[in-house]
């Protein structure tokens, strides 16, 4: 029996998507929610799983095209078994003069394919089992065997950064050469976003700087009870995610975003992340963040860190929002002005922190310092509104305790 596999429904933001990689190849095996394809939107990158086992019958979109919701990609037909030819055995492959000559310490790069005798039995289903292909995989086993402990580490190996995201290598370029190459969806999206941003909002931004001396305090003195009671550690990003919630709620002009002539009032605070991935920067939302304890944020944001480094962000994840909170401090910066995310009306801009002289209670004290960016619609926003805000912020990072209490 024939299966249809189907584009998942997209949502009304969301007219298309383009097919960005089949992971099968018509006439392979496939099993029941084994992902085949990937779908790239303008927001995230669906995958889509086999509804059945079978076998991948007929592909009728290739890598590049585009669909919509709910047309048929694929043909799967239930329980056949795959066609392709079964593999001729090791022992049946000469090995090259080179392999031969070398001696027994070393081995042939073609040798290192799961299921070579250079395998040990367990290393050989490990490389089953994941995926791995052993080729480049150093064995560290008698005469150079690739035992099971090599196959786990080339499978935790981090991938390496696609080249979308890294560009072209200088030398494969040479000194004046150029390589053209077209924006992947996301990447599109967010230049649209980015655009709209700066032609359709009166942005500005203030700055302020915090001592983070106090929480610095507070995370060397409770974070190891913070992680033993709630498995996950204690971040900064948790202080900043709540002082916001509870700066928002004394000053909601921050929190409301503009629909046209009309104003309109959130009473919740949902804090869009900004997630940097190898495709773009994406930022998923913590729903009702105001209810939210401090463990609830930072097992939030380490959630959202691994489905985007993982590519399962959904577009729920990534919907709706009232406010933004940035950290370009994790890769140095030490100050910026970030963008707005519309239909939001203000971007909160974290930066590195650097130990600075202060001057405190008339003694020059070093001190942990952050500069913060507040950028915000200045057609809703005043600057007092901003200024105030941010002092908001500021009192509640120097004073800790200010946030448990709510003051």
């Amino acid at each position: 029996m024939s299966t249809e596999v189907k584009v998942p429904v997209l949502p009304e933001s969301v007219s298309d998507a383009t097919i960005a990689a089949w992971h099968k190849k018509a006439g392979e095996a496939v099993k029941r929610d084994e992902n085949l394809v990937d779908l790239e939107t303008d927001k995230v990158v669906l995958e889509v799983p086999s509804p059945v086992d079978g076998v991948l019958k007929e592909i009728k979109f290739q890598s590049g095209d585009t669909v919509t919701s709910q047309q048929v990609i694929a043909v799967i037909e239930e329980g056949a078994a795959a066609s392709a030819p079964a593999p001729a055995p090791a022992a049946t492959v000469p090995a090259p003069a080179s392999a031969l000559a070398a001696g027994p310490g070393t081995r042939d790069a073609g040798l290192g394919k799961a299921g070579s005798d250079d395998l040990s039995p367990a290393a050989r289903r490990v490389a089953t089992e994941t995926g791995v292909d052993t080729t480049n995989v150093a064995g560290t086993g008698r005469d150079g065997r690739i035992i099971k402990e090599d196959v786990v580490a080339a499978a935790n190996k981090p991938a390496a950064p696609s080249p979308e995201s890294r560009g072209p290598s200088p030398a494969t370029l040479g000194p004046r050469a150029e390589e053209r190459v077209p924006m992947t969806r996301i990447r599109a999206r967010i230049a649209e976003r980015l655009m709209q941003s700066k032609n359709s909002i009166a942005m500005l931004t203030s700055f302020n700087e915090v001592n983070l001396a106090e929480v610095s305090k507070m995370r060397k003195t409770l974070g190891e009870q913070f992680e033993k009671a709630n498995g996950v550690k204690l971040g900064f990003m948790s202080f900043f995610v709540k002082a916001a919630t509870e700066a928002l709620k004394r000053h909601p002009i921050i929190n409301a975003s503009v629909d046209g002539n009309d104003i309109i009032y959130h009473g919740y605070q949902d804090i869009s992340i900004a997630v940097s991935t190898d495709k773009g920067l994406v930022t998923p939302v913590l729903r009702d963040a105001q209810n939210m304890s401090f463990a609830d944020v930072e097992k939030g944001i380490v959630n959202y860190a691994k489905k985007a480094r993982d590519g399962k962000l959904g577009l729920d994840d990534l919907q709706g929002g009232t406010f933004t909170i940035t950290n370009g401090g994790t890769f140095g910066s030490l100050l910026s002005t970030p963008i707005v995310n519309p239909p939001q009306s203000a971007i909160l801009g974290m930066h590195t922190i650097k130990e600075r002289a202060i001057v405190e209670n008339g003694q020059v004290i070093a001190a942990p310092m952050m500069y913060l960016a507040l950028s915000y619609d200045h057609r809703i926003i005043d600057g007092k509104d901003a200024v105030l805000f941010l002092v908001d912020i500021k009192n509640q990072l120097e004073n800790p305790q200010r946030m448990l209490l709510g003051m």
